[in-house]
């Protein structure tokens, strides 16, 4: 069974937004109430939020589907619905977000930072909410948006300033134990350790974390053994120590040419990182001295190693010959690596608003038909996603914000006639204007939940109505007057 998970998929969904109720108020004695439709209430979002006493993704292993939880609808008397459950997913410090096409999203480092991961959709708007001078009383509500929908890949690499590294079975996992509180598994055959371990290392006054990096072989930046799967963790580090086996008892091997096979890999994998590893400091261990073939070994190539601007040291995590001065050389160098880093400046949130009258949507004519329009932008498209098409009054609605919005009048001038196709996120519906090229049509209360603008056998204008009644009362007028012509009661 996986202990140590560095690299998962999290399929993360966000709460939707709950629908607005369409409600009027009903009560003895008050056959007026008005609207009283709440709103729906917000759907949850999906955090990512670093704590440090987590040090693995195991968790999103085995549970990789997360999904907030919804708002709650409006209710009638004016009752909004409840805003979703925000889940907070606890990730390692030092995780990487990648989007689904492999490019870094967030870098998530220090603890306690917080990056919203899928955002939640918007709650509907209440009848209540959508009451106005010319609807006194609305017979729809908007529904709620869709929650956030998000694919990515969470990738962890150790925040460690001290990174070891070296062939299999060289000591590094012995080394950290005896250095640190940290008790790693230890045994006398390669690939023991298939997982990062970190421990901390105090050094007089610095105090500095240290990781070993399961070992490499040739061709481990190209995949070979577990090298690939793990070199990820050394990107952080301050300093990156050799670790070589001065016991080994394999033909051909010599610690001059592990350094040389380790550097190399490291060389390769900081290719592709744009040598990002080039600039660490490198410091050799020759470990295993306490075993007399070993430090007769560490003695005739420390010489070879020195002359290649290497320091090194010559040490036993058996007997902790030599640690103490490692430790402290180790010190300095990861207290002067953090001297020059640059300061950090205190985060500043500043808010940019959006220019008011700035561009809101966009109009692109087919090329292939020129009489097909799609509108592109936020609102129209938010708006499109909260209405009720089975709601003629809520069509109408739509109608009237994408006109005051200005759609009407780009389309137009985009060469748009009655008739035309226009598509709005998923939605395709023919254009009839309302306001551009045509008689305004302003909105006459009717039935709850119908629109007379959209039936086209009553579709006329407001001054055709208002001639209509006039003539209508002009001919009631006439009748009553000619009555009175007739014989006398």
């Amino acid at each position: 069974m996986a202990s140590f998970v560095d690299r998962v998929v999290v399929h993360a969904v966000a709460g939707s937004g709950g629908h607005g109720c369409a409600s009027i108020h009903r009560e003895k004695f008050r056959p007026l109430g008005g609207p009283d439709g709440g709103n729906g209430g917000n759907g949850g979002e999906v955090l990512l939020v670093v704590d440090p006493s987590v040090h693995t993704l195991l968790d999103f292993h085995y549970h990789p589907h997360q999904r907030a939880t919804n708002g709650r609808g409006g209710q009638g008397d004016n009752r909004d619905g409840a805003n979703g459950a925000d889940l907070e997913l606890r990730v390692p410090n030092g995780t990487v977000v990648r989007a689904a096409d492999g490019e870094v999203v967030v870098d998530l480092t220090g603890a306690g930072t917080r990056f919203v991961l899928a955002r939640g959709g918007r709650g509907g708007l209440g009848n209540a909410a959508l009451a106005s001078i010319r609807r006194k009383a609305p017979g729809f509500a908007l529904l709620g948006e869709v929650g956030q929908q998000r694919d990515v890949v969470l990738e962890l690499k150790s925040v460690a300033d001290v990174g070891l590294v070296g062939f299999p079975n060289a000591g590094k996992s012995s080394l950290i134990a005896a250095m640190s509180a940290a008790r790693p598994k230890i045994a006398d055959y390669p690939f023991t350790t298939l997982a990062p371990n970190l421990g901390v290392v105090s050094a007089g006054d610095v105090v500095f974390t240290m990781a070993d990096v399961p070992g490499l072989l040739p061709g481990a930046a190209a995949g070979r053994g577990l090298g690939l799967e793990f070199l990820r963790h050394v990107e952080r580090c301050a300093v990156l120590v050799h670790v070589i086996d001065c016991a080994t008892a394999e033909p051909g091997r010599d610690p001059v040419a592990d350094v040389e096979v380790i550097e190399a890999e490291l060389r390769q994998y900081s290719s592709d990182l744009g040598g990002a590893l080039a600039e660490r400091a490198r410091v050799v261990v020759l470990n295993k001295i306490d075993v007399p073939d070993g430090r007769d070994l560490a003695g005739m190539v420390r010489a070879d190693l020195v002359a290649r601007g290497y320091q090194v040291f010559e040490v036993s995590a058996v007997s902790h010959e030599g640690l103490a001065a490692f430790g402290y050389a180790l010190g300095e160098r990861v207290q002067a690596y953090r001297a020059a880093l640059p300061p950090v400046e205190p985060t500043r949130t500043v808010l940019r608003p959006a220019a008011v009258g700035g561009q809101q949507f966009r109009v692109e004519p087919d090329p292939e038909d020129p009489q097909h329009f799609t509108v592109s932008g936020d609102k129209p498209s938010r708006w499109v996603r909260q209405t009720d098409f089975t709601n003629e009054e809520a069509v109408g609605y739509l109608a009237d914000r994408l006109a005051r919005l200005g759609v009407e009048q780009a389309l137009a001038d985009a060469g748009a006639r009655p008739g035309a196709e226009v598509t709005i996120e998923e939605v395709t519906f023919d254009w009839e204007p309302t306001g551009v090229n045509a008689e305004p049509a302003e909105f006459v209360s009717g039935a709850r939940g119908t629109d007379a603008r959209l039936e086209r056998r009553t579709r006329v204008g407001a001054s055709d109505r208002l001639a209509a009644r006039r003539a209508r009362r002009g001919e009631r007028d006439h009748s009553v007057d000619a009555g009175t012509t007739g014989p006398e009661r």
